[in-house]
């Protein structure tokens, strides 16, 4: 409580004054330009990782940085509404979706359910990426290949969730004609590194 107590100070009295002009500019409307969608782990910090400053990229975080496919009414409304706030509100020019290293999302998309009935939301949750198992233990069936299987996940999760954002008919359209950009990125916790998905090779390639 205290650090949190602290740190609100320091903001205000730092960070704050750095950048007051800019808190008085979006202090009565916003323009971000990317829609960033990303875990809620606590070390991966958007702003740090783009190097951005508040008013520029529209954030939702959950666990493994999920999209659900789109629905005209349904659930999920948290996540869909706020994409679809984004695209047609905001009318951002890009949609960044960023999975991350050591992800312990994915890394429980292969744990046996009884280990997970201590947090049946979030067991439920995970099912949208139940594609994403199936897939990764298609190509590494073995146990032994656990560190490999939980990269591999990462990345395909990532390449999922951006096929799930073409299912809404507004991001659609706008992808199709050119004003809208769909990112995948992989960002790696303990080295920085980002890697970035190429659609058209089918593999991340490191950011430079």
């Amino acid at each position: 409580m205290e650090n949190l107590i602290r740190g609100t100070v320091e903001f205000r009295t730092n960070d704050f004054e750095k950048h007051k002009e800019l808190f008085k500019q979006i202090s009565e409307s916003q323009y971000p330009h990317t829609l960033f969608i990303g875990c809620s782990d606590s070390r991966v910090v958007p702003n740090f990782i783009t190097s951005t400053l508040p008013g520029e990229i529209f954030v939702i975080r959950n666990i493994a940085n999920i999209v659900p496919v789109y629905q005209a009414a349904g659930d999920y409304l948290g996540i869909t509404s706020a994409i679809e706030y984004a695209v047609q509100a905001l009318h951002v020019d890009n949609i960044l979706v960023c999975g991350h290293s050591n992800c312990g999302g994915c890394a429980a998309l292969f744990k046996p359910e009884e280990q997970l009935t201590h947090i049946p939301h979030t067991r439920k949750w995970l099912e949208l990426s139940k594609t994403v198992r199936d897939r990764v233990l298609q190509l590494l069936p073995s146990d032994n290949d656990a560190g490999a299987r939980e990269w591999m996940a990462e990345q395909m999760n990532v390449v999922e969730q951006l096929r799930h954002l073409l299912t809404y008919p507004y991001i659609e359209q706008r992808y199709r004609e050119g004003t809208l950009n769909l990112i995948g990125w992989h960002y790696i916790i303990e080295t920085g590194e980002v890697f970035g998905y190429n659609g058209e090779k089918g593999f991340f390639e490191l950011i430079n």
